[in-house]
C-alpha cells in the first residue's frame, strides 16, 4: 500500500491476515451516502490494513441485501438498523438470525413531497409550513380536504417495511394526527427509484436517505419538508449486518471488519476529508449522482427546495462523532417499540433479550480495545433529554455527545418500552396502530 493511501491509525494495531478465518470478503451496499464507511474502508485501504481483501457489491434493494446475506452470497452488508432484529424475529417471513456489532451512522434521511403537494400544503396551513417539525399539520388538512371531496388516499413511499424511514414517516404523520394505517397509502420503493416515481406522479412523497432527497430538489420535482435529524437529533440509521452463523464461524474476521470500519468512520468525520468522500461516492459504480448533489448533505449544507438558500446542517451525516459507531442496545429497543407500535411485532416481545442477542456490543468493544479507542461503559442510554452537547463518562475519560431530542418532546427510557408506547399513544390519539 502506498504512503498516500495509508490511513491514520486510531491505535497501535498492525494490519495482517494472521488468525483471520477468511480474508476475501464480499460486502453489499445500497447506493446511498451512508454506505460511505464501507466505500472509504475499501478505497482508502482500511480493509487492507487489517488483512482483508474486500469486494463491494452494489445491490438494487434492501430485500436483495437481506436475501444475499441470508444465503451466504454476501459475507455481510450495509443494513437498515432494524433489519438484523427483524430477521432474528422472523418479521416478514422465516429468515436466518442476523446480528450487528457496528453502527454505520446517525441521521441521513428526509421526507420529501412533490412540488404540487407542497403548494397545496402551503395553501392549507401557511403557518405550519414555516417550521419543518410542524409540516405534518398542513398535510393533515390536505388529507382532510381530499377525504371530504371523495378523493383516494395519497401514496407515500419508504424503502423497506422495517426501515427507520418507515418509522420516521409514520411517527411524523402520527404526531400531526394522521393515521398512516388509514389516511394514506404506504408503498415500498428502492431508494434509487424514488425520484422517478415522484416525478411521474406515482407517489406524492417519500422518506429516503441521500442523495435522493437533494436529487429531487435539484431536478425541481420535490420539496423537502423535514430531515430525520430534525425528527430525532442523532437517531440511528444503518449498521453492518452479518448472519449469526457467519459471525460464529469467523469471529476474528468479524472483529477485523469492525476495526477497519471504526478507522474509516474516524477518517470520514474529519471535515477536511469530506470533499474527497463526495468525489468517491459520486462515482458511477457507487451512487452515480452529481457531486454537487451528493455534497449537499456530506459537506454540512442542505436545501429544502430548489429556490431556497442552502442552510448549515453539519450533523446531517454523522459517522464517528457522538459514539456513532457503537451498536447501542437502547437503539435496538427503540426500533422494537416501533415494530410493536405499527403491528409488526407482538407487544410481549422480550425487548432486552432480543437487543442483547442481536446488537453485539462485546464484539465492538473487543475491536475498539485493539485500536485503543474509548467506548461507552454501558449498552443502554436514554433518549430525548439533551437539546445540545453533553458528555458521556467512560473508563478512559469521556466521549463528547450530541443532542438527542425528539421533535415532539418525547423521552425514551429503554428500561420502560411499554410506558414509552403508552405515552406515544396518548400524545397521538388520532393515529391508531395496526393492532
Amino acid at each position: 500500500m502506498s504512503e498516500g493511501r495509508m490511513p491514520p491509525s486510531g491505535g497501535a494495531w498492525a494490519g495482517g491476515s494472521e488468525g483471520l478465518e477468511k480474508t476475501a470478503l464480499a460486502l453489499g451496499i445500497v447506493p446511498l451516502t451512508d454506505c460511505a464507511p464501507l466505500v472509504v474502508a475499501h478505497e482508502k485501504g482500511f480493509f487492507a490494513r487489517h488483512g482483508l481483501n474486500v469486494r463491494l457489491s452494489r445491490e438494487a434493494s434492501w430485500a436483495t441485501i437481506r436475501d444475499k446475506v441470508a444465503l451466504g452470497a454476501l459475507d455481510g452488508a450495509q443494513m437498515l438498523a432494524a433489519m438484523p432484529l427483524a430477521a432474528t424475529l422472523d418479521v416478514g417471513g422465516a429468515q436466518p438470525d442476523m446480528l450487528t456489532a457496528f453502527s454505520m451512522d446517525l441521521n441521513g434521511n428526509a421526507i420529501t413531497v412533490s412540488t404540487a403537494l407542497y403548494a397545496r400544503m402551503c395553501e392549507a396551513d401557511a403557518a405550519a409550513m414555516t417550521q419543518p417539525a410542524t409540516t405534518g399539520q398542513a398535510l393533515r388538512k390536505v388529507i382532510e380536504a381530499d377525504r371530504a371531496a371523495g378523493r383516494p388516499p395519497m401514496s407515500f413511499a419508504m424503502v423497506f417495511p422495517v426501515s427507520t424511514h418507515n418509522y420516521q414517516l409514520r411517527y411524523w404523520m402520527a404526531a400531526a394526527g394522521i393515521d398512516p394505517q388509514r389516511d394514506v397509502r404506504l408503498v415500498v420503493i428502492p431508494p434509487p427509484h424514488m425520484v422517478a416515481n415522484l416525478e411521474a406522479g406515482v407517489i406524492d412523497g417519500y422518506c429516503v436517505g441521500e442523495p435522493w432527497n437533494q436529487r429531487a430538489v435539484e431536478r425541481g420535482v420535490g420539496q423537502v419538508l423535514v430531515t430525520s435529524y430534525e425528527l430525532w437529533n442523532n437517531g440511528p440509521e444503518k449498521v453492518l449486518g452479518v448472519s449469526r452463523r457467519w459471525a460464529e464461524t469467523h469471529p476474528n474476521t468479524h472483529r477485523a471488519l469492525v476495526r477497519a470500519l471504526i478507522e474509516a468512520a474516524q477518517w470520514l468525520d474529519a471535515v477536511d476529508n469530506r470533499a474527497e468522500v463526495v468525489a468517491l461516492l459520486s462515482a458511477r459504480h457507487y451512487l452515480n449522482a452529481p457531486p454537487q448533489v451528493v455534497g449537499q448533505s456530506m459537506t454540512g449544507t442542505w436545501r429544502y427546495g430548489r429556490d431556497s438558500a442552502p442552510v448549515s446542517m453539519p450533523d446531517f451525516n454523522v459517522f464517528y462523532r457522538y459514539a456513532a459507531t457503537f451498536p447501542w442496545r437502547s437503539h435496538a429497543v427503540w426500533l422494537l417499540t416501533q415494530m410493536v407500535r405499527w403491528g409488526q411485532l407482538d407487544p410481549g416481545v422480550a425487548y432486552r433479550e432480543v437487543a442483547e442477542a442481536v446488537y453485539r456490543c462485546e464484539v465492538y468493544r473487543a475491536a475498539a480495545a485493539e485500536l485503543g479507542v474509548s467506548v461507552p461503559a454501558t449498552d443502554y442510554k436514554t433518549e430525548g433529554a439533551h437539546g445540545g452537547p453533553w458528555s458521556l463518562p467512560t473508563p478512559g475519560g469521556s466521549i463528547d455527545m450530541g443532542a438527542d431530542r425528539f421533535f415532539d418532546g418525547m423521552h425514551f427510557d429503554p428500561a420502560q418500552p411499554a410506558a414509552y408506547l403508552a405515552d406515544l399513544a396518548t400524545a397521538a390519539p388520532g393515529a391508531r396502530s395496526a393492532r
